[in-house]
């Protein structure tokens, strides 16, 4: 087992500096801080690549208070990585011992390549992408990183000089018009042009954008109303918000954090070239970023199955689940689920019997909080905890699975809606669970069949007579379970034969 103590990287970008601060567990970082400043050091670069004295300050300010939290660490578990401004100011040289004095540690000035592949190294150990070929675009302050990959080693990395610090300064100093837009627009696209043909040579089945720039976009985007992926068509219409208004503070964007108000425009504007040139049909957002890929190459973990299998086990061990009492509840549940999804496809049927499987491992993880209505804390913990491998759309539905292994089903209708495949996984686990309350290991009685009736929708459990009788408490749970249908006006029978 490893035993390392407390990790810590320090991402120094052009836009904001970060410092995070995580738990080596068992070769899994689990984060315990994560601290970020503003600084804007681009916006420092004059005419000539001189950083200014104003920059300057900001920057040792921000250091001298990271370097106060980092006291007492060891220098072989800090790592400082500096960005593309400290790559092309001139002045660096004279500046950076006085940080590296502010921080207490020392800091590399990363390459442009080395910090795309630093980035992806973040994204593969977080993203399950199951053999898919990624392509990453991290939009920083003054530059961005193109990445192709699939496995650990990516392909192809580049870093191009175009950040949402240095656009929005150069464009849009005094106002945004529809002709520096498009002129910011055509800059960054002939940049983007001299890997455009490579890249598109290459192709990739998901787009994923990283950092601030796209999750300001998404988060725009989501709360303009127009769904929760990033597109050239949702980002046309905030560019024509924008230009109608003449200022991104005037625009009043639903979801635009005002920390970002400021660069949101410069950002906008590359990331549409990103689009435009490379014909990419849409993108999510994902956490993972530069600082992450430096904690995995600290730690030196070497991916070699799906990291969300891993973070289940982890969760197990953390929350003191009993693996016997989880693995017999995955087996009953798979067992229903099965029964339930007939016309599913092979691909769908494997989807779900994996969440199910793993709520199932982690339905109980709430109990290590409180036994009375433990299955509320453990979807409170899927759903707000950090769970490498899974995204925050993952960890909802476990939540969801996992809030709805039992008690009143009214609170699962507005969720669920008319989503069949939800409602037979919901059911599937609470029997399931209900089964296996004696915490022994347990066959189903033979002929044993749940059966759903897309007709009239509804569920029915077709089971011995004689062995119901045996197992009176199973059989008035069942009869309890049949009223929690009733009262959000669904049907589930219990069949005696």
């Amino acid at each position: 087992m490893n035993t390392l103590p407390m990790l810590a990287s320090v991402d120094l970008g052009s836009n904001s500096f970060r410092l995070q601060i995580c738990q080596n567990n068992n070769n899994q970082p689990q984060i315990i801080e994560n601290i970020k400043q503003i600084v804007r050091l681009a916006s420092g670069l004059d005419e000539n690549k001189m950083l200014d004295e104003q920059a300057q300050q900001r920057a040792l300010e921000c250091l001298a208070q990271f370097g106060e939290r980092l006291r007492g660490f060891a220098p072989e578990n800090v790592r400082a990585v500096a960005t593309n401004t400290f790559r092309v100011a001139k002045n660096i040289h004279e500046f950076l011992p006085k940080a590296e004095a502010a921080l207490g540690f020392p800091i590399e000035v990363i390459a442009g390549r080395e910090e795309a592949r630093l980035i992806y190294t973040g994204v593969i150990h977080t993203f399950p992408s199951n053999g898919q070929k990624l392509l990453v675009i991290d939009i920083g302050g003054s530059s961005t990183e193109f990445i192709l990959g699939s496995t650990l080693q990516p392909t192809h990395t580049e870093s191009l000089p175009l950040g949402c610090v240095t656009y929005s300064m150069r464009f849009f100093e005094d106002k945004i018009t529809a002709k520096n837009f498009q002129a910011a627009i055509n800059v960054a696209r002939s940049e983007i042009q001299r890997i455009s043909k490579a890249y598109k040579a290459q192709g990739w089945d998901v787009a994923l954008g990283t950092s601030g720039s796209a999750k300001a976009i998404a988060n725009v985007i989501e709360g303009e109303n127009m769904g929760g992926r990033i597109t050239l068509d949702a980002m046309r219409v905030l560019s024509h918000k924008l230009i109608e208004a003449g200022s991104a503070k005037k625009a009043k964007l639903e979801g635009l954090k005002p920390d970002r108000v400021e660069v949101f425009v410069g950002g906008l504007a590359v990331m549409i070239a990103a689009f435009e040139e490379l014909d990419i049909s849409g993108m999510a957002f994902n956490e993972a970023a530069l600082r992450d890929g430096v904690f995995f190459e600290m730690v030196g973990r070497s991916l070699t199955e799906d990291l969300r299998e891993e973070t289940v086990l982890q969760f197990q061990e953390r929350y003191h689940v009993s693996k016997n009492q989880a693995a017999r509840v995955a087996h009953v549940a798979a067992q229903f689920l099965k029964s339930l999804a007939q016309t599913a496809t092979v691909q769908e049927l494997a989807y779900w019997s994996n969440y199910v499987r793993w709520a199932a491992a982690l339905h109980e993880i709430g109990i290590d909080i409180a036994h009375t209505a433990y299955h509320k804390h453990s979807a409170y913990i899927l759903a707000q905890a950090d769970m490498p491998g899974f995204s925050r759309s993952e960890q909802e539905l476990l939540s969801l699975l996992a809030l709805g292994q039992r008690g009143d089903l009214k609170k699962m209708a507005d969720s669920i809606g008319e989503q069949a495949m939800r409602w037979h996984a919901v059911l599937a686990l609470r029997l399931a669970v209900l089964f296996c309350r004696s915490r022994l290991p347990i066959e189903l009685p033979v002929h044993t069949l749940l059966q759903y009736h897309a007709d009239d929708k509804h569920y029915s459990l077709r089971i011995n007579h004689d062995w119901l009788k045996h197992n009176p408490l199973t059989k008035a749970a069942l009869k309890e379970e049949r009223s929690q249908w009733d009262k959000i006006g669904r049907v589930f029978e219990i069949v005696g034969q």
